[in-house]
C-alpha cells in the first residue's frame, strides 16, 4: 500500500486554510486503519489562539521543545489522532510558516509529519515519538511508498532517504532550490525553482532519465 505526499489521501476531507497567518488553520485527513486526524497551525504569536480550540482527551504531547526553549514564540502546529487504539495529540513549532502534512508509513506503522525543518516519525497508533530530523531548510514534500524500504524526505536543498530508524540510507543535494517532488512512474521527479525537472531512481538516488 502506498500512502503519498503530504495529506493527499484525504484532500476530499480537508478544509481550506483561512485567516491571516496568526489564526488557527485547520485541515481534516483520514488515513488507513481507522485514523481520523485534525491538524491545526498558526504563525508567529498564534499558540494562544489554537491551543484554545484543543480538544480534552487522550495523551497530549508537546514537541515543540525540539525546535526551540520557548516553542510558543514560534509557529505552531497540532495534530489529534483518533484511532481503534484511543486519541492523542502531539504539538509542533517551526520557525516559518508552514502547513503541517502527514504521511502514513504503514510498514513500519509509523505517521510521518513534516512541518517546517522537521520530520517527526510517530507511532501511528499510540502518538509516541519514535524519532525525528531536522533538513536544515524547509520541507517541501514526504514521500512513503510500500514498494521502498524508506521514506523520501525532500527539503529546498537536499534529497534525503530516511529509514524506519530515520537513519540516512542516502542523500543528494541539489545545486537549485527544489519547489516540488513527486513519484511518478517509479521515478521521484523534482521541480526546481525556474521550472526545470531532475528525475531521480527514488531507490538509490542516482539520476534517471527525465
Amino acid at each position: 500500500m502506498m500512502s503519498g505526499r503530504g495529506s493527499d489521501p484525504a484532500q476530499a476531507g480537508s478544509l481550506p486554510a483561512e485567516g491571516a497567518p496568526d489564526e488557527p488553520h485547520r485541515s481534516t485527513v483520514r488515513y488507513p486503519g481507522g485514523l481520523a486526524a485534525r491538524f491545526r497551525w498558526t504563525g508567529t504569536g498564534g499558540a494562544a489562539a489554537m491551543t484554545a480550540l484543543s480538544e480534552v482527551g487522550g495523551t497530549l504531547t508537546d514537541h515543540g521543545p525540539l525546535v526551540a526553549e520557548e516553542p510558543d514564540r514560534l509557529c505552531r502546529a497540532e495534530l489529534r489522532v483518533e484511532g481503534p487504539l484511543g486519541t492523542w495529540t502531539a504539538r509542533f513549532a517551526s520557525l516559518v510558516f508552514d502547513e503541517p502534512r502527514g504521511v502514513l508509513w504503514d510498514t513500519p506503522g509509523l505517521l510521518l509529519v513534516r512541518y517546517g525543518f522537521r520530520v517527526y516519525a510517530l507511532a501511528a497508533r499510540t502518538g509516541e515519538l519514535r524519532w525525528s530530523r531536522d533538513s536544515g531548510t524547509p520541507l517541501v514534500a514526504l514521500l512513503a511508498s510500500s514498494r521502498l524500504g524508506h521514506v523520501l524526505a525532500q527539503s529546498e536543498v537536499e534529497t534525503l532517504a530516511l529509514d524506519t530508524q530515520g537513519e540516512v540510507v542516502w542523500r543528494v543535494p541539489h545545486a537549485e532550490v527544489i519547489t516540488d517532488a513527486e513519484l511518478i512512474g517509479g521515478r521521484l521527479v523534482l521541480t526546481a525553482w525556474g521550472g526545470t525537472h531532475l528525475a531521480l531512481d527514488p531507490r538509490t538516488g542516482r539520476a534517471s532519465d527525465a
